[in-house]
């Protein structure tokens, strides 16, 4: 018996292994600032859990069509309309059991093997090995803060080939927190659409960003969206996500998603229409006040113990900061950091080489106390 080469090849995702140790670490009885995960600790809105309860008394809880409950659709195409201004047809989304398995379907319907997918470098680690496992190449750009660890246009230009087959965007991106400007994912977008390669773009964060955020299907109608509950609606453990498909791309992903998932959660998928009421989103508009507010504590902390964090955050709940001056490389300041002062954080290891071995990710997704404790520990890592 053997293992697939997919299988051998695939990098661990190291922000899951430090988590590891820090449960090992509470299990001995200490007490861990987890600030390694990107897992707000609000939970779902409280008419969401109400409606968990609700439709779990008892009733058939059938598999929905693959494409997922229609009033759930109508219901996502709404908020595109409320939130963003962007007329979506609900024929063209999909509900997925998670935004995860989202990516795995649309990257199953779009790659081959051979075909190259352009992303930045850093970026989220799960995006690089879905494209792997389809024998795709990745393609990761190195970007820095001058472009907000983004994509450049430009950038994207100039590693064109004929194998181009898809350009990644994410946008607040994992793991800097940063948004691309409206113009250049507007530029980028009209570079691949011209040269029909498919561009995918990655907005989970996006209701987490500052200000009125747009979504690029107001500039780009055809693009490939990915979006999610677990973040702006707190539902991580919920696994429950969609994406907004062009026309050409919905009969395929459907065939996909019947043969990988059959669908997303039944009674999840009920308890979630209850997530775009008026009340559930003026509770999730709190929180993403609150998390600003804590981004606010953490950047002044940071700077504060000489911690430089070189491209802002505009969105998302993380902060990427450099640690070259320390001395340490990411991955000596994470494991002593955990080790010696129980502060769990995420080496930038996990998002790509162009700064592995300089950043950290730090997630502001815990509380105030828990993110006040966690900047004062390593204050005292920092003075040893």
């Amino acid at each position: 018996m053997k293992l697939s080469q997919r299988a051998l090849e695939v990098e661990p995702f190291h922000a899951l292994a430090f988590g590891q140790q820090a449960a090992a670490l509470e299990a001995q009885g200490h007490h861990v600032v987890r600030l390694g995960i990107g897992e707000p600790d609000f939970g779902a809105p409280p008419a969401v859990r109400e409606a968990m309860r609700a439709v779990m008394d008892g009733r058939p809880l059938p598999y929905t069509i693959p494409m997922g409950l229609p009033t759930l659709r109508e219901a996502i195409a709404g908020f595109y309309k409320d939130r963003h201004a962007v007329n979506v047809d609900p024929a063209r989304i999909i509900i997925t059991s998670g935004a995860s398995a989202g990516l795995l379907a649309v990257t199953a319907a779009t790659t081959d093997p051979g075909d190259e997918v352009i992303l930045a470098d850093p970026s989220y680690p799960c995006n690089r090995a879905m494209v792997q496992s389809f024998g795709g190449t990745v393609v990761a750009l190195p970007s820095t803060a001058e472009t907000r660890y983004q994509l450049a246009a430009a950038a994207v230009e100039a590693a064109w080939t004929e194998r181009t087959s898809a350009v990644m965007v994410a946008s607040p991106s994992n793991p800097t927190g940063t948004s691309i400007t409206n113009d250049e994912l507007a530029a980028i977008c009209n570079l691949a659409r011209e040269r029909g390669a498919w561009r995918i773009v990655d907005e989970i964060y996006l209701n987490l960003s500052d200000d009125a955020p747009q979504s690029v299907l107001s500039a780009d109608p055809e693009a490939i969206v990915i979006n999610s509950f677990s973040k702006y609606f707190g539902m991580t453990g919920w696994r429950l996500g969609w994406v907004v498909l062009p026309e050409v791309l919905v009969p395929a992903v459907e065939k996909l998603a019947m043969n990988y998932f059959l669908c997303a959660s039944t009674p999840t998928q009920h308890a979630a229409l209850a997530a775009f009421t008026p009340e559930s989103l003026a509770v999730c508009e709190e929180r993403r006040a609150e998390l600003a507010a804590r981004r606010a504590l953490v950047l002044d902390g940071l700077e504060r113990i000489g911690l430089p964090v070189p491209a802002l955050p505009d969105g998302a709940f993380y902060v990427y900061f450099d640690v070259a001056g320390t001395g340490l490389s990411a991955w000596e300041f994470c494991a002593r950091a955990l080790a010696e002062q129980h502060v769990a954080l995420t080496p930038g290891t996990d998002f790509g080489s162009h700064t592995a071995d300089t950043h950290v990710r730090l997630s502001y997704a815990a509380s105030r106390d828990e993110l006040r404790e966690g900047l004062a520990r390593l204050e005292r890592f920092l003075t040893r």
